[in-house]
C-alpha cells in the first residue's frame, strides 16, 4: 500500500495566492504514485469546494474530498458527541454548512452548543449573545487557536482571536478542534482509511502541524518554506521525523 499523506497547505502549498515552488510537482508525484493524500487546513472559512477552487487557479487539479478543514473535523467532533444538536454559530460558510451536513440544526435559542470559528462578520450583538448562551449552559467550541492568520494584505485575526472576548466575558474556555488538538489528524485519516503508522504529516509549523501528528502516532516532515528555521527546531522538546527546504524535496515514492 502507497504511503499516505495529510498535507497542510498555506506555507507548504503556497503561500496566499502564490504556488511555493515544487508544491505541483509534490503534488503530481502523489497522484502518480497512486498515495492517498487529504490537503488539511485550520481555516475553518472556507468549504472544500471554495479551496478546490484556490488549488484549480494555480494549476492544481484535486477533488473536493481531498481536502479536510478545522470546520469539518469540528462538525464531525459534535455529531459524535451530540447527534443532531443544535448550534449557534459564529463562523464562516465552511463552517455552516459542515454542521448542516452532519445533522446539526442552528439555531440562536437554547442551542446545545456555541461555536465560533474564522468569519469577516463579526460583531458586538454576536459577542453578547455568545455570551448570553454560554452563561446559561451552552458548551463552548471553536475551530482551532490559530490567533492570526496570513492574507493578501498581511495578518488578520484568526478564531483564537475571535473567541478571547467571549472568554474573557464568561470565564468559560473553548475547548477548540482543530490543530494542533491530534482529534484533526484523527479524523482525516479516517477519510483516507488509514492508520497512523501509514501516513506522514507534512507541515510548516512545529506548534500546530509536527507537534499534532506526533500526539496522533504519525511520522512527521517538516518542510522550511513557512514559518519554521532549522535554528526554530532546536527550541522544540519534540522533532520532525524528517525536514526538507520544501515539498518539491520530499521523495514522494521512497518513503514507507
Amino acid at each position: 500500500m502507497p504511503t499516505s499523506f495529510v498535507c497542510d497547505m498555506d506555507g507548504v502549498i503556497y503561500h496566499g495566492s502564490r504556488l511555493i515552488p515544487g508544491a505541483l510537482e509534490f503534488v503530481r508525484r502523489l497522484q502518480d504514485g497512486g498515495h492517498r493524500f487529504v490537503f488539511l487546513t485550520n481555516n475553518s472559512q472556507w468549504t472544500p469546494r471554495d479551496l478546490k477552487h484556490k488549488l484549480d487557479q494555480m494549476g492544481i487539479s484535486v477533488d473536493e474530498s481531498a481536502f479536510h478543514t478545522s470546520a469539518l473535523a469540528t462538525a464531525e467532533f459534535l455529531s459524535r458527541q451530540m447527534p443532531g444538536g443544535t448550534a449557534y454559530v459564529i463562523g464562516g460558510a465552511g463552517l455552516t454548512n459542515a454542521l448542516y451536513s452532519h445533522g446539526f440544526t442552528l439555531t440562536e435559542k437554547d442551542p446545545d452548543y456555541v461555536v465560533v470559528g474564522e468569519t469577516r462578520s463579526y460583531d458586538f450583538e454576536k459577542i453578547e449573545h455568545a455570551v448570553r448562551l454560554i452563561l446559561r449552559g451552552a458548551r463552548f467550541i471553536a475551530t482551532n487557536p490559530d490567533l492570526t492568520g496570513p492574507s493578501e494584505l498581511g495578518i488578520t485575526p484568526a478564531c483564537g482571536a475571535l473567541v478571547a472576548p467571549i472568554e474573557l466575558a464568561t470565564g468559560k474556555k473553548p475547548y477548540f478542534v482543530g490543530k494542533p488538538n491530534p482529534i484533526m489528524m484523527w479524523t482525516a485519516l479516517a477519510t483516507l482509511k488509514a492508520t497512523p503508522a501509514e501516513a506522514f504529516m507534512v507541515g510548516d509549523r512545529m506548534d500546530t502541524d509536527i507537534i499534532a501528528g506526533t500526539e496522533a502516532g504519525m511520522r512527521t516532515i517538516l518542510v522550511l518554506s513557512g514559518v519554521t528555521s532549522r535554528a526554530l527546531i532546536e527550541t522544540y522538546p519534540y522533532r520532525p521525523t524528517l525536514v526538507y527546504e520544501h515539498v518539491g524535496e520530499i521523495p514522494v515514492g521512497e518513503l514507507a
